[in-house]
């Protein structure tokens, strides 16, 4: 599951990262620690081409509760094309999620478990795989709300956990937000675990535990026990 993340580039470098996509605001402000139900950075597949933030934690067109979106927080690669929750999606409304780093809970021996921050090798941000919806309450409020594609680990993440956010490649990003309607068997290739060569993992600080720390501290390395 990718339950925390972080996305603290500045304007300059995400203009450069995604520049043939989408435009990027003069200022985003840095987030070390961003959690479900926050709004979080995307470029969606619409007509807008433009970073807008979007509730993290799927809410379906047709759910009664929007509560729901807090168990929509990912979605399976593997099972995208037949849960109801994300089909039509998956099929026409893509996005990207912006990001510079993620974290994960390893396992350790004891049973306790060790906070790990994992990046690029080259620390510059990227996209996470993303579908987006639109859903309205019953007094027409609108919410726009977005989740995280998951697959399978690299051999990196392998030691680590047991799937991993489906990290983009920039040259796929154009096909993934092509406001056309896809068919799955066109877009599966893609959700595919990112080189673990291009990755590292250290170490940080518990209190990236608290979703309420969200500073620096939070992707600091710090020793092992």
């Amino acid at each position: 599951m990718c339950g925390r993340y972080s996305l603290t580039a500045n304007a300059k470098k995400l203009a450069e990262a995604f520049a043939d996509v989408a435009g990027v605001p003069d200022e985003i402000p840095p987030r070390y620690n961003i959690a479900p139900s926050q709004p979080i950075a995307v470029i969606a597949n619409n007509d807008r081409h433009a970073v807008e933030f979007f509730q993290w934690g799927l809410i379906p067109s047709w759910a009664k509760d929007p509560k729901i979106g807090n168990r929509m927080i990912n979605a399976r690669s593997e099972t995208l094309a037949e849960k109801p929750s994300f089909r039509t999606a998956y099929r026409r409304r893509r996005c990207l999620v912006l990001a510079d780093g993620f974290y994960e809970w390893r396992r350790n021996d004891d049973k306790s478990k060790t906070p790990m921050y994992i990046q690029l090798e080259s620390q510059e941000p990227f996209a996470f795989a993303g579908l987006w919806e639109v859903w309205h309450s019953p007094q027409d409020d609108m919410v726009l709300s977005c989740t995280i594609i998951t697959t399978e680990p690299n051999d990196l993440m392998a030691s680590i956990h047991n799937r991993m956010p489906v990290i983009l490649p920039a040259d796929a990003y154009a096909q993934w937000l092509d406001p056309n309607e896809q068919k799955p068997d066109q877009l599966q290739s893609l959700l595919k675990p990112y080189p673990a060569e291009a990755m590292t993992a250290y170490p940080v600080s518990k209190v990236v535990n608290n979703p309420r720390n969200d500073d620096p501290a939070c992707v600091k390395p710090v020793a092992e026990a």
